[in-house]
């Protein structure tokens, strides 16, 4: 009995320092948002012509409004290319209905063909590339919903020759409603963002974020176009590595855009989120590691447990008030102070429960190293780098 009580009292401890971490880390996140709002701004009048390059596969939910977007821009000059693998993709047909809409902006609808490498975005992107007429790209994901100054803001740290990159923060909008798919997007909004401003204090930044990335045509070149980034999963935070490893700066932009959630399942919301804490095991494992210990509440419903088996629940229960609290305020202070994001302030009461969801997903990302994207399933391997799946070698779910 006494060596029970002992082990209980251990994984107590274990759930203290779990505490005293995530504690630790909320504190980084105050000091890091602090450090991102106060940041010298600048009147975004550097307005060089860019190319927007828009892969594309399928017509998910609300593409005509995430795409019409982006032809309503308030920037002098720029050209957009859409390129899917297939002439009949759906996708190209709601970019032709576009641009016959607004003809001022100046279109090319492309498509690449079955792709030769594992990541089709990266061969979309590179076909794209070849026919853009400008030397900055901006490339966005398909279910990202700008305004109309989005390009300008981004645009404004070129005017520094050492720029090589520009991404953005974004906040996760629910586009089509539901409970899960809210709950990912405070994820989106909070959790990631806090992330991303932790290590930009404390490294600067050397990775990018996919749903916006702006990047010299050069700086492409440099690190070996994007065939370079062919094998890998994660060819958003590749890139970033890539072009900072160069010797050209990544600047994170104090504009935030909207990244909207079309997966209002729980099995779908679920999946998505699960391959994304896989695929950051295999991208930067050792940062993967270290994030177990910035969730909270599930250290916080281990030490009340233990606290109440040993007969102290006032202790286990100051312990768990602790941890939602905290929870509570990341999600106000973060959805508020730098994203803006209604849902993170409004439903930050629910934030403890995507704190938890975190966890559990970062525990489940060590059971599995099969990852989905779009139609293809992969094996992630070392460094991110992936194998893509044989039809014949699938089960019936991709989010394995």
């Amino acid at each position: 009995m006494s060596a029970c009580f002992e082990m209980v009292k251990i994984i107590l401890i274990f759930g203290f320092v779990g505490i005293l971490t995530s504690t630790i880390y909320l504190s980084l996140v105050f000091a890091a948002t602090i450090r991102f709002r106060h940041r010298p701004k600048t009147m975004p009048l550097f307005t060089p012509p860019v190319s927007v390059l828009k892969p594309l596969h399928g017509a998910e939910p609300g593409l005509r409004e995430f795409l019409e977007g982006f032809f309503q821009l308030d920037y002098p000059e720029y050209e957009i290319l859409f390129c899917a693998r297939h002439e009949a993709d759906p996708g190209l047909a709601i970019a032709g209905d576009l641009s016959r809409k607004y003809p001022r902006v100046p279109v090319r609808i492309m498509t690449s063909g079955e792709p030769p490498w594992p990541n089709a975005r990266c061969f979309s992107l590179n076909e794209m590339k070849s026919a853009a007429r400008h030397d900055i790209l901006v490339i966005t994901d398909s279910d990202v919903r700008v305004k109309p100054g989005y390009l300008r803001a981004v645009m404004e740290p070129f005017r520094q020759e050492k720029t090589g990159l520009v991404t953005c923060v974004y906040r996760g909008v629910a586009a089509q409603g539901g409970f899960w798919a809210r709950l990912e997007g405070m994820g989106m909004s909070v959790e990631m963002t806090s992330g991303v401003l932790v290590a930009e204090m404390l490294e600067g930044m050397r990775f990018a974020l996919g749903p916006s990335m702006a990047v010299r045509k050069s700086c492409v070149d440099q690190i070996g176009g994007f065939e370079k980034l062919g094998d890998y999963y994660a060819d958003d935070f590749m890139l970033g590595r890539l072009v900072a490893e160069s010797g050209s700066i990544v600047v994170l932009s104090d504009h935030v855009i909207d990244h909207c959630i079309v997966n209002t399942r729980f099995d779908k919301s679920l999946g998505h989120q699960w391959n994304w804490m896989k695929s950051t095991r295999f991208s930067r494992p050792m940062g993967h590691l270290g994030t177990g210990l910035t969730f909270g509440l599930p250290f916080g419903l281990l030490a009340f447990a233990t606290a109440t088996m040993i007969g102290k629940p006032w202790l286990g229960l100051a312990l768990l008030a602790w941890t939602v609290a905290a929870r509570v305020f990341q999600s106000v202070l973060v959805g508020w102070y730098v994203v803006k994001d209604r849902d993170a302030v409004r439903l930050a009461w629910l934030y403890p429960l995507r704190d938890l969801m975190g966890g559990l997903l970062w525990m489940a990302s060590y059971a599995s190293r099969r990852v989905g994207w779009r139609d293809d399933l992969f094996e992630l391997r070392k460094s991110g780098v992936v194998r893509l799946i044989p039809a014949e070698e699938r089960p019936t779910s991709t989010h394995q």
